[in-house]
Order: C-alpha cells, then sequence, then structure tokens
C-alpha cells in the first residue's frame, strides 16, 4: 500500500535524563517493582540441564512470547539488545524434558490435581497417547493409529461436525496457512484461532473506519510523535520490551497518556532491565491518567469530540485537521451531529471523567499535529469492542493522525504472530488475503485447486456451545482438533465449557504440553499429539508483529531434551489430509516449509516476499512504514469512514460494580507466580477504591466475596488507585463470573465485561444461610399443622 520503507532500527538517544529518573535510590530498592536479575537469575537454573540450547534461542530465534517481533537480540525499532523476563519464561516451554512415564500414566485423578502452573512444569508430551472412555490413564499409541484414529472419525462425520481451533503458543505463520487449507479442504469452516478473543475487534473496526486491519504505524512512530495514548493497554505488562519504546520517546518529547479504569503502576514507573540509566534509576512512564469507568470509553471519546467541535465553533481549525478531512474522509457532518446531541452529563455520567479533564485531554490532542493511538484488550473484551475501536479511529481521523511519520492507528497484539493467525486464513470469516466472499473465495480456490465450503463457519465461543447441541443437530460439534489452548482457562463460564469439551466424541490436544482441559474426559476418546516447537519446526518458521514485520526464525539445532517422536505442526495436518482423503491429498501435500512459503505469496499478495526469507534475522514488512499513507485507504472510495454511534447503556444498578480482569505475573492464561511484581497483588486479591472499601466497611486484607447469577469469587481485599464503582480481579480466575453465549455484534467476542456485587465475607456468608433457611418450603407452607 504505502511506497516508504521502513528505514530500520534507530539509534538510541545517549544523554541521561534524570527529569525522566523513578527514583534516586539505585536499582528500585525499597520499591514494589519486578526483580529482573534475580528472575532471570531462576529462569538460567530453571534451564541449567538445556542451557546452551536456552542461549541459542535467545540468540537466533525470534521471540515466541509478545508480538513485538524481537529475533535474537535485536529488532528493527532501536539498536541494542533486547531482553524481557516474559520471554524468559516461556523459554522453558522449549527446552523442557520429556514428562517421565511413571508420572505420565498415573491415575487421572492424581494429574487432575495439579494446576497448569503444575503440569507445564511436568515437562513435555513425549509421544501421541489415548485415553478412551472409561480408562483411568493415558496410555501410548503410535502416530499411525493416532492419526488413523481421527481420520476414520472426520470421515463419518458431516464437515459441520468437527472443527479446529489455533492457539498462539509460537505458532508459524506456515502452521495457520496449512490448518487454513487442510481444514477447508476436508470440507469445514469451523476454524478460529485466539484472536478472536483478543484483538478480533480491532481487525472489524479497522476494515470499517480505514479498510487495514492491521496496524497503520511502526514502533518508531512512537518516538517522535507529539503524544501517544493508551487505551485499556498495560504495554509494560503485556510487552515489556516496548517499555524501552516508551523511554526514548519521552526522551524525544513525546506525551504519554494512559486511560485505563485502573493506574497501573508498570505504566507509571518501569525499571528497563536492558538500558543502564533506567535499571538504575527506573523511568517515569505516563505523563497522565485518565481513570475511566469500564465501558466508558466511547462516552469519553465522544466528550474529545464534543470539546473539539466547540472550539471550531469558536475558530474554525483549531481541532479539526480540516484539509485532511475533506480530501480523505467520509460522514463528517453525520459524526458531528451524533456528537453534539449527546449531553456532557450523560458524557460524565457514563464515563467518569469530568468534563474538565475530558476538555484537558482534548485540548492536549488539538494542539498535537502528530499522535500515536495504542490500544489493547481493555477496549476489545467487551460487548460494544468494535464501537470502542471506531471511535479511536474517529479521533485519529479528524486529527489527520494517519498515513504519515509519527501517526497513526495500533492494535497492540500480545502474541508472537497471532497477527498472522488471520492473514494466513484460520478464521472462520476470511481466507489468505482477504475476507470469505465471493471473489476471494474464487481467488482462493484457483490457487488451492479445489472447491471450498459455502456454509459459513462458527467462531470459538460458538463451537464449544455447538457441542451441547442434539445429537441430530446438523451442527452438532462431535470433534475438536485443538492446537495448544486451555478453554478453561480463557472462555466464560470454564463449569460450561468442561461439560461442553467432556461432551464431544473425540477432542484431539496437538500440544507441547499438559494443561487442565487435556485431563477431561469425552465420550469417547481423548488423543494427545505432541508437537514441535516453532526452534524445532523443520524448514524454520514465519511469525507477524504487531507492526507487520515478517520474521524468520530458523531450525535450531542442538536440544539435549529433543522430543523424538514430536512432529512440526504443519506436518500434522498434511498428515492427517492425506488420511481422510487419500486420493486428493497430493492438493494439500506440501514437503517442506519453504514450499508453504512459496505458496503464502501467491495466496496473500501482501506477503509476496516472504518466500525469500530464509536465515535467521531476515525480515520483511508488508505495506510499507505506513498503510494508508497519504491518507489514502483501500475502501472502495479510497477514503477513510467516521462512524457515528450513541454512548451505550451500561446498565448499571445501584449497589453492583463493574468488573475488570488484568493479568498479573502471567503471560496472558500461563500463570508463572502467585504475586504480581508491580503491586504484590496476589490471584485471589482483588483491587477497590478506598472509596468503594469505606462505603462498604472493607478493611484492607478482609476477606471479601464478589458475586452474581453466573458465579462467586472469593478473595481478599486491596486497596487501589481504581476508578470507584469498578473491582479488578485477576484473569482466568474471574471468568467464574462471567456468562457465556453473550458475543460482540460484528467480531463475535465474547463480552467479559460483567456487573457484580461486592460484600464483606462474613456478611455473604450469613446472608446466604439466612436466606437458605428463611425461604419457604411448598409442602409446609400448604399444612396448617
Amino acid at each position: 500500500m504505502g511506497k516508504t520503507l521502513h528505514p530500520g532500527p534507530m539509534s538510541k538517544t545517549k544523554k541521561w535524563d534524570p527529569a525522566l529518573w523513578a527514583s534516586p535510590v539505585p536499582f528500585g530498592l525499597t520499591k514494589v517493582k519486578p526483580r529482573h536479575i534475580r528472575d532471570t537469575a531462576k529462569i538460567a537454573w530453571d534451564n541449567k540441564d538445556n542451557l546452551n540450547y536456552a542461549k541459542n534461542i535467545i540468540t537466533k530465534g525470534v521471540c515466541d512470547g509478545c508480538a513485538l517481533g524481537v529475533g535474537g537480540l535485536q529488532d528493527q525499532t532501536l539498536k541494542g539488545p533486547h531482553m524481557c523476563t516474559t520471554r524468559f519464561n516461556v523459554l522453558r516451554l522449549n527446552t523442557a524434558p520429556p514428562i517421565r512415564p511413571e508420572i505420565l500414566h498415573q491415575d487421572i485423578d492424581e494429574l487432575r490435581k495439579l494446576s497448569s502452573r503444575e503440569l507445564r512444569e511436568l515437562g513435555r508430551v513425549p509421544y501421541p497417547m489415548m485415553r478412551r472412555k472409561g480408562d483411568r490413564k493415558f496410555i501410548r499409541i503410535s502416530w499411525d493409529e493416532a492419526m488413523d484414529k481421527i481420520a476414520e472419525k472426520m470421515r463419518k462425520l458431516d464437515p459441520k461436525q468437527y472443527a479446529f481451533y489455533l492457539t498462539s503458543r509460537g505458532i508459524t505463520n506456515e502452521s495457520y496457512y496449512t490448518a487454513a487449507k487442510v481444514s477447508r479442504f476436508l470440507g469445514t469452516n469451523n476454524i478460529d484461532n485466539a484472536s478472536r478473543i483478543c484483538h478480533s475487534p480491532s481487525k472489524t473496526a479497522m476494515k470499517r473506519s480505514v479498510g487495514v486491519g492491521a496496524s497503520t504505524c511502526n514502533y518508531q512512530d512512537w518516538m517522535g510523535t507529539d503524544v501517544l495514548v493508551f487505551w485499556g493497554s498495560v504495554a509494560a505488562n503485556s510487552s515489556p520490551v516496548s517499555t524501552k519504546y516508551m523511554m526514548e520517546a519521552k526522551k524525544r518529547g513525546t506525551k504519554i497518556i494512559v486511560i485505563n479504569p485502573y493506574k497501573e503502576p508498570s505504566m507509571e514507573k518501569y525499571w528497563v532491565p536492558s538500558v543502564t540509566e533506567s535499571a538504575l534509576f527506573g523511568t517515569r512512564i505516563a505523563d497522565d491518567f485518565y481513570e475511566v469507568n469500564i465501558g466508558g470509553d466511547i462516552a469519553m471519546m465522544h466528550g474529545i469530540m464534543k470539546h473539539w467541535f466547540g472550539m471550531e465553533a469558536e475558530a474554525e481549525g483549531s481541532a479539526i485537521n480540516h484539509e485532511f478531512v475533506h480530501n480523505h474522509v467520509n460522514n463528517y457532518e453525520e459524526l458531528k451531529e451524533t456528537v453534539s446531541r449527546q449531553s456532557w452529563e450523560e458524557i460524565e455520567q457514563s464515563s467518569g471523567i469530568s468534563r474538565e479533564r475530558i476538555g484537558e485531554l482534548a485540548g492536549l490532542m488539538a494542539r498535537s499535529e502528530n499522535g500515536v493511538m495504542v490500544w489493547a484488550l481493555g477496549l476489545t473484551m467487551h460487548k460494544h469492542a468494535t464501537d470502542n475501536i471506531s471511535q479511536v479511529c474517529n479521533l485519529s481521523l479528524l486529527r489527520g493522525w494517519l498515513g504519515r511519520k509519527y501517526n497513526g492507528l495500533m492494535p497492540l497484539r500480545g502474541h508472537s504472530s497471532v497477527q498472522g493467525s488471520g492473514e494466513m486464513g484460520a478464521d472462520p470469516f476470511v481466507l489468505p488475503g482477504g475476507d470469505y466472499d465471493e471473489a476471494n473465495r474464487e481467488r482462493i480456490e484457483d490457487v488451492w485447486n479445489f472447491k471450498l465450503p459455502q456454509w459459513p463457519g462458527d467462531s470459538v465461543g460458538i463451537t464449544i456451545e455447538n457441542a451441547m447441541l442434539p445429537d441430530d443437530n446438523e451442527r452438532k460439534l462431535k470433534l475438536y482438533y485443538m492446537s495448544g489452548g486451555n478453554f478453561l482457562e480463557t472462555m466464560p463460564d470454564p463449569d460450561f465449557v468442561a461439560e461442553a469439551l467432556a461432551n464431544l466424541e473425540i477432542r484431539v490436544h496437538q500440544d507441547i504440553i499438559l494443561n487442565t482441559s487435556t485431563l477431561l474426559d469425552a465420550k469417547e476418546t481423548v488423543i494427545v499429539l505432541p508437537a514441535k516447537t516453532r526452534y524445532e519446526q523443520d524448514g524454520g518458521g514465519l511469525s507477524t508483529s504487531t507492526e507487520r514485520m515478517i520474521y524468520f526464525s530458523p531450525e535450531i539445532e542442538g536440544n539435549r531434551n529433543r522430543i523424538k517422536e514430536a512432529r512440526s505442526e504443519w506436518q500434522i495436518y498434511v498428515d492427517l489430509a492425506r488420511r481422510v482423503k487419500p486420493d486428493e491429498a497430493h492438493l494439500v501435500g506440501f514437503n517442506s516449509g519453504q514450499e508453504i512459503r512459496e505458496e503464502i505469496a501467491k495466496a496473500n499478495p501482501q506477503y509476496d516476499g516472504v518466500q525469500y526469507l530464509k536465515n535467521s534475522g531476515d525480515v520483511y514488512q508488508y505495506g510499507g512504514a505506513w498503510l494508508c499513507e497519504g491518507g489514502v485507504c483501500p475502501t472502495p472510495d479510497g477514503r477513510a469512514n467516521l462512524i457515528s454511534i450513541d454512548i451505550p447503556d451500561n446498565n448499571r444498578k445501584a449497589g453492583e460494580f463493574k468488573l475488570l480482569m488484568r493479568r498479573g505475573k502471567q503471560f496472558n492464561s500461563m500463570v508463572y507466580g502467585d504475586h504480581d511484581a508491580f503491586n504484590e497483588m496476589g490471584r485471589y486479591d482483588a483491587l477497590i477504591s478506598e472509596e468503594d472499601a469505606r462505603s462498604q466497611g472493607i478493611q484492607e486484607g478482609e476477606p471479601v466475596v464478589i458475586y452474581n447469577v453466573n458465579g462467586v469469587f472469593q478473595g481478599f481485599a486491596r486497596l487501589a488507585d481504581i476508578k470507584p464503582g469498578n473491582i479488578g480481579i485477576q484473569f482466568p480466575e474471574g471468568n467464574y463470573l462471567v456468562p457465556k453465549g453473550i458475543y460482540e455484534n460484528f467480531a463475535e467476542m465474547p463480552d467479559y465485561t460483567v456487573d457484580v456485587k461486592l460484600e464483606k465475607a462474613d456478611h455473604f456468608n450469613a446472608n446466604k444461610d439466612r436466606q437458605y433457611y428463611e425461604k419457604p418450603v411448598a409442602d409446609l407452607e400448604d399444612n396448617p399443622n
């Protein structure tokens, strides 16, 4: 799309800036902060049996953690080494030895006593296994037996009755692409991936607003822009290397604004371990925090636009970039009318931010010639997520922050190459290179040389629900094939999820480790297949970063704990296709990773160039430095679209709170510690404002109960700087409070925002007992004696 190419890594500012220091005390002693040196030493100790291989992964491989895209110790943003404990934490997944047989084949109830963290620490899945209904333990089987059993079942089922799912734990573009092709070859559109429950609304919103589904800018655009705004994103926690970018941006004069219900400590101060100045004295990150109500972001954005339109009434051009809007944007008058009819009372009530404070931010943004908008799950895990992000796009378009240096829209991805999952077609609504529409379907049929299914596939949440349909329903899910993932710890209503997964006839877990979902029963058989990691994948592999950089990660030799029977994930999919449809299997018969990359370049024209990536450090950015360069969008008329919506009704009732779920010492659902390194929050602590604690008579550390019609969470009160009326607990521990079956209208993201009640634990239990004993008993009521 764009003609300008990324210039490559830039040099850091060398001069120290004491004005940015978080503390004059060296190394943050006495402060609550990550202990990077201690944690790194522990990780080195944990990998001591395979330390040289671990070193090779770090220095030669592309990070399989977050989506910043660090290859070896370098990236395309800043010169110098980049390291973080998030990457180090997932290292053991690649270096671990096989699980010992005496542990692996013990009674299933003994394994079920272990958490996913404890199961992960047992080691890697060593060989194919299965457990039939009634079996008390896994038994070892051959690859042929495992694959034949899956293929035999698939041949008996209607393709609407089986589904594929791919998580984002280091899976490569080659695997995503092969799975997408094989699923359609086998006749099903039921294929989905982990982005469904993180950034799928970002894609739907950006496509309707600006015609693209990925970040329009680069991390380098943070460094030199006037204002960098984080909406519902704790980048310092999810993508720690980004703190180095923020530090450099601050040194170059960028103002950093954070909009989040909780004043996250990691976005206030951070000690960047790979920068001497910051490692010693820390870095103050945010210039200002706006603690918005959960679900109040749209109201706040309407307030900013309303303030701008007020400025325009006094002086045209004081807030709106009229030249950009006139040349590149549709629906200006419609948006202005919609925003103008919103009252300030409604805006303040919904957002929880005063008119004066909104005016301060609106003024800063109006004075900023350049700006970058960054967001994450705080905007996407809502039933109105697409509308949230459309309003972010509105703000950028009104200011002309698109398609040029120091400007852009950035959905900050959490997992390495999850950006590539949909671009490879591992999504029920898309194919490689575009949507699942007639034109793109016909184009892909020409590339693949077989007809694609015409019926719409289901997203992951609906697919799980389909496991509970009656047996005679044509969409009754009977077989689920999963590459990684643990729905028990990612999806709403874990009890229902467990019931649905156990109601499947066959469940396939293609993975490198066990987790709690692997241990559930099935009506017929559970099959476990040992997968190779990214660094073992035959022929190496590709991953796509947040900023559209496609990195090549080579196969890394020297694994002392090599799993002899593990196979590359793309090879397993090819083998499955061969067994289900042997007469046509040549149509998906890839023999090497290079063959897959050559076909990817044809199937998704944006990826034309990846076929030349063959060595460690090779990288290609699709679309140029900026998508929509010069303001020209890949929409039918080449213009961006302002999206007008009303402020949603959050339906909060008196005495109820909105629930915020955050990640503590973990990488998404993989927990690595019991207490958060930034605020010492425990897994069962609940963040409560001092104002709410006073009104409830709750003291610091006191047992509390958070509940609604869906479930009960028992924990301990932790007073925190969180917006009153909102409560924060950990993900996934809070998933029991979230109902199943409620989805965002456009992307089918499950809605994780719920209303809850809060009580002191002793009050809750006493009231529960009283309600039980005082409940009328019909027989006694009718009997006068």
